[in-house]
C-alpha cells in the first residue's frame, strides 16, 4: 500500500511539472499604471488553492492588498492586486520585486505539489505548538509561566482571541541548547500541563494541545484551529453587532450557477487573506472576484462554487458561510489598546511581561511575538480584565515597571501618551533592572501592525 501511495504521489508530481512546463506562471509588475499603488498580475494554470497561495506570499511581505480582480474560470487563473506598503506607497525595493517574481514566477515554490498545502516544510530549529481552550484573563501569563518552568523559550507566537475561545501557534526552543525540544516524555508533559491550564475551571469545551514537527504557517493554522473548534457558532448577545459588525451576504446566482459573496466591512490589512483562507477551507472555489477599498471601508465580492461543482444548496449552508466569514474577520479584529515591545530576548521573558499585565488586571485580546538577532519584537493587545476602558495611569505604571524605552504604546488611545516620559525612576531601575538588562531603544517600524 505505502509503495502505491508512493507511486501516486510521484505520478502526481511528474503531471504537475509537465503543466508547469506547458504553462508556466507569469508575473507582470506594473509601476506605471496606477498612480499610488504597484500594479502586480499573475497567470497561471489553475489549481484549487492557487489564489490563497499567491494571496498569502504578498501578504507575508506585509503588503496592503488595496484593489483585486480574480478570474480562474476554467483552467487558467489570472489575478491582477493594486499593492502599497505600509505607509500606502509604491513597492520600490528591487529586492521585494524581485522576491515576488521569483515567488510567483515559473520557478516558484507556490507551484509545487510537495508544498501546495500551505504550512508543512521541515523544520529542526523549533518546537512548534499548538493550542486550543477556554479565554480568560491572565491566560496567556498562565502558558507563557508553564513554558518557562519547564525550560523553554518562546522564539515565536501568535495568539488570537474569538468568541470565548484563544489559540495559539507557540514556536519553542530548549533553554539550554537553544534547539527544538524532541523527547517524547518531555513533549507528553508540556502538553498535560499546558491542556490543564487551557481547561481552566470550565469543563464545558475541550482544550487541546498539539505539537507539530514542522514550520506551520500560523494565520492560516490559527484559522484552522478555530474553524474546527467552531468558534462561528456565536449567542444572540455575541460580539460584533452595531456598525463595527462585518456585513456579509450570499445570494445564489441562478442563470450562471454560481453563489455570489459580497462583503463590506472595516478595511484592514490581511482581510483578504482572512476571507480566501476560510472560502479555501470550507472548499469552495472562487471563480470571479473584486476587492476594493473605499477610505476605511472594504468591499469584496466573489462568484463561488463548492468544489464538486454546485453552489451554496441550503438556507443552513449559507448561514453558515455567512457566519465562518464574519468569525474568519472578527478573529484578527483587535480589541484593546496595542503596546510594542522591543528588548533583548531571553528565556522567560513573555512569562516576566504578561505575569505584569495580570498583576494590572491588563487581559491580552491578541499576541504577535518575534525574535530576530537575539531581539524580541512583541505586539501585545490589552484590554481591562473587567471589560472597562483601559486606565492611562495603568498603563503607564506597567511602562515603568517593565522600562518606558522598551514598552511603548501605538498611537492614541483614551489619553494614553504614547510617548509619555523616556526615563526610569532609580526605583524602577531597582526593582526590574535584574529582568531587563537592555534599556537601548529598538527600532519600533520593525513591528509591524497586523490588526
Amino acid at each position: 500500500m505505502e509503495g502505491s501511495m508512493s507511486y501516486s504521489q510521484n505520478m502526481d508530481d511528474e503531471y504537475e511539472k509537465l503543466i508547469r512546463r506547458m504553462n508556466p506562471p507569469r508575473v507582470v509588475i506594473d509601476n506605471e499604471t496606477c498612480k499610488n499603488a504597484t500594479v502586480i498580475q499573475v497567470d497561471s494554470a489553475n489549481k484549487h488553492g492557487i489564489l490563497l497561495q499567491v494571496v498569502q506570499i504578498l501578504t507575508d511581505l506585509n503588503l496592503l492588498i488595496t484593489k483585486a480582480y480574480i478570474c480562474s474560470d476554467g483552467g487558467w487563473f489570472m489575478d491582477v492586486f493594486n499593492v502599497t506598503n505600509q505607509e500606502g506607497n509604491k513597492i520600490t525595493d528591487e529586492a521585494v520585486l524581485d522576491y515576488i517574481r521569483k515567488s510567483l514566477g515559473p520557478d516558484s515554490y507556490f507551484a509545487s505539489s510537495m508544498r501546495r498545502s500551505v504550512g508543512v516544510t521541515p523544520a529542526m530549529d523549533h518546537t512548534s505548538i499548538e493550542l486550543i481552550g477556554n479565554d480568560r484573563p491572565g491566560l496567556l501569563s498562565e502558558v507563557s509561566a508553564v513554558l518557562t518552568n519547564l525550560e523553554c523559550n518562546v522564539v515565536n507566537a501568535e495568539v488570537w482571541t474569538h468568541n470565548t475561545r484563544a489559540a495559539a501557534i507557540m514556536q519553542v526552543t530548549d533553554k539550554d541548547s537553544g534547539g527544538p525540544v524532541s523527547d517524547p516524555e518531555r513533549l507528553s508533559v508540556i502538553k498535560k500541563l499546558l491542556c490543564n491550564v487551557l481547561k481552566g475551571s470550565n469543563r464545558s469545551r475541550d482544550a487541546k494541545t498539539h505539537v507539530a514537527h514542522g514550520v506551520t504557517h500560523a494565520d492560516r493554522r490559527l484559522h484552522q484551529l478555530m474553524f474546527a473548534d467552531r468558534d462561528y457558532e456565536r449567542s444572540s448577545d455575541d460580539l460584533g453587532n452595531g456598525q463595527d459588525r462585518p456585513n456579509v451576504s450570499v445570494v445564489n446566482w441562478q442563470d450562471k450557477d454560481y453563489s455570489v459573496v459580497t462583503v463590506h466591512c472595516k478595511d484592514r490589512p490581511k482581510l483578504l487573506f482572512d476571507i480566501i483562507c476560510t472560502l479555501t477551507d470550507m472548499q469552495y472555489v472562487v471563480f470571479h472576484g473584486s476587492v476594493d477599498t473605499i477610505g476605511a471601508e472594504a468591499r469584496q465580492e466573489y462568484c463561488i462554487r463548492h468544489v464538486d461543482g454546485s453552489p451554496v444548496k441550503s438556507e443552513a449552508e449559507r448561514q453558515r458561510v455567512i457566519q465562518c466569514l464574519e468569525a474568519a474577520i472578527l478573529r484578527r479584529v483587535s480589541e484593546g489598546l496595542k503596546l510594542e515591545l522591543c528588548t533583548t530576548d531571553r528565556t522567560g521573558l513573555l512569562s516576566d511581561v504578561t505575569r505584569i499585565f495580570r498583576e494590572n488586571s491588563l487581559s491580552v485580546t491578541r499576541a504577535e511575538v518575534k525574535t530576530r538577532g537575539g531581539k524580541a519584537f512583541n505586539a501585545f493587545y490589552v484590554r481591562d480584565a473587567s471589560g472597562y476602558p483601559v486606565d492611562p495611569k495603568i498603563v503607564e505604571s506597567v511602562r515603568q515597571t517593565i522600562g518606558q524605552t522598551i514598552l511603548r504604546v501605538k498611537g492614541n488611545s483614551d489619553g494614553v501618551n504614547p510617548g509619555a516620559g523616556t526615563q526610569e525612576s532609580p526605583t524602577t531601575r531597582f526593582l526590574f533592572g535584574g529582568l531587563f538588562k537592555s534599556r537601548s531603544f529598538c527600532n519600533f517600524g520593525l513591528v509591524r501592525s497586523y490588526s
